[in-house]
């Protein structure tokens, strides 16, 4: 089945190279000029949104945040930032991964294939008989993105469902920022890896702990790494 994407770029001229670029290797994708437009073509058939941050009236993080709340499609930001904080924002607003201004057509293509894979696997839920991780009041499929907390069903993207499940799966294991990056991102770790992996640590718990400042499940072991608390 094609995978479908939602470009959604105020600059026509990068958003005409990005639907080439796209449509070239056989994805079907559509287009929005702006934030607004680009939260109206959103649908449960899409299978990833390409989301510019800088943009005229709806930027795209506030697009992002308006379209988390009913779904939960892969979002990959495009920045012409390179600072640490809009990247940070970009991530917190509940985007999985971002690109920054200007970026090769084969560093744009490696970012879409890496969550399409990761969003296929997830979503996948044919063939398989459902096990679950459990940890404390965490219940975790192991082959779906669903997570519940006691009777509460926790809504988490594919990045953060995939750390929390590897975290859970080796519960004695002290996970590095490398390891974690390398294992959920499916690419070289580099310093600035290192900012991702704080901020999906930091957007977990804020979903799964009672008190995020002080975590019971996302325990950090300092100068080594992080390890899940709950037997």
């Amino acid at each position: 089945m094609t995978s479908r994407i939602l470009v959604v770029e105020d600059d026509q001229e990068i958003r005409d190279l990005l639907r080439m670029s796209l449509v070239r290797e056989g994805y079907e994708v559509t287009t929005a000029k702006d934030g607004e437009q680009g939260i109206e073509l959103v649908n449960e058939s899409l299978d990833l949104v390409i989301l510019d941050i800088m943009m005229p009236g709806i930027n795209g993080l506030e697009a992002c945040i308006r379209i988390r709340e009913r779904y939960n499609v892969p979002i990959l930001f495009l920045t012409a930032k390179s600072g640490t904080l809009d990247k940070t924002e970009g991530l917190l607003a509940g985007g999985d991964d971002y690109l920054t201004k200007p970026f090769s057509e084969q560093e744009l293509l490696a970012r879409v294939i890496a969550l399409l894979r990761r969003y296929t696997i997830y979503q996948d839920k044919k063939d398989y008989g459902e096990t679950f991780l459990i940890g404390g009041s965490l219940k975790v499929s192991e082959q779906f993105n669903d997570v519940w907390k006691g009777s509460q069903k926790i809504e988490l993207s594919d990045l953060e469902y995939g750390l929390l499940k590897l975290l859970m799966t080796r519960r004695n294991k002290i996970f590095s920022a490398q390891n974690i990056y390398e294992s959920i991102w499916k690419e070289p770790y580099f310093y600035s890896s290192n900012n991702t992996v704080v901020v999906h640590i930091r957007k977990l718990r804020l979903k799964i702990e009672e008190d995020p400042a002080k975590p019971a499940y996302i325990l950090t072991e300092w100068g080594r790494g992080y390890r899940f608390g709950h037997s």
